[in-house]
């Protein structure tokens, strides 16, 4: 009998998440008018978005957005992964939006023009977070610390793209399992509050958004079977349980967490 033959590394994951990733290459590669790819410029904003369509976490790069998204998705580590805010089996859909004009520009080459291209991006980023807000249902995304106060900007041109197959979409999307996956979530990131003990006012007010998620996708549930309307989303006060979304009440100017930025330097 011949001896069984080590399968590739590539067939080991679940369908699910081959197809997850999949689609993550393919959105990866896509090309814009120019002919250049989404996701090759350096500098640039992204977003995800669950399978309601709704905005769940905005982010800031100048590392390179196929960079920074592929740390997010695929399970190497970025602090909201690590850290058990973002669950990647919520993402259905990425936005982004590449500021092709900075490409060149890096810290060391040209320390001024990297100074006005990471206040260009921060610009970028506070406009699309905003934006995010204003399509929440819940006015609320899960991002542990909000954007720089910045000026708001015309977003440049952004393309969105699906990540999760049909096949994926039935599988995941039920509404039993995103709760028991939503609880799970949330059990895993009350425990690393509770492990670490010192721990971001942001983690702690993402806690309770996730907590809000798992509210109103639990109390759906509930009307459906029970025959009933939904419930309306204003029902949930967020600004009244967190306090405001605009700003970080303790560093309304500061920077994004240091993960989500590189050093814009040559490697």
């Amino acid at each position: 009998m011949a001896e069984p033959k080590r399968p590739a590394k590539n067939q080991l994951p679940a369908t699910s998440v081959r197809d997850f990733r999949r689609l993550l290459d393919q959105a990866l590669s896509a090309l814009d008018d120019e002919g250049r790819k989404w996701a090759d410029a350096r500098w640039g904003c992204y977003a995800f978005f669950d399978y309601d369509g709704e905005p769940i976490y905005v982010g800031q790069t100048n590392e390179q957005l196929r960079t920074r998204v592929r740390r997010h998705l695929t399970n190497q580590r970025t602090d909201a992964v690590a850290m058990r805010i973002l669950d990647v089996f919520e993402v259905a859909e990425m936005e982004l939006w590449p500021l092709w004009e900075f490409d060149n520009v890096t810290k060391k080459r040209d320390p001024d023009g990297f100074k006005a291209a990471q206040a260009r991006l921060d610009t970028v980023e506070y406009t699309a977070y905003l934006k995010a807000i204003a399509a929440s249902r819940f006015q609320a995304i899960l991002n542990e610390k909000i954007p720089p106060l910045s000026p708001t900007t015309d977003l440049p041109p952004s393309r969105r793209f699906p990540l999760i197959s049909e096949e994926t979409r039935a599988e995941r999307g039920h509404p039993d399992v995103r709760i028991a996956r939503r609880a799970e979530t949330i059990s895993r990131l009350a425990a690393v509050a509770h492990e670490r003990g010192e721990v971001s006012d942001g983690l702690r007010r993402v806690l309770v958004i996730q907590a809000i998620r798992l509210a109103y996708i639990s109390a759906v549930r509930l009307a459906y079977v029970e025959g009933r309307a939904a419930p309306d989303p204003s029902a949930i006060d967020i600004t009244r349980l967190v306090g405001s979304l605009l700003y970080e009440r303790s560093d309304p100017h500061g920077r994004t967490d240091e993960d989500d930025m590189g050093d814009g330097e040559d490697d």
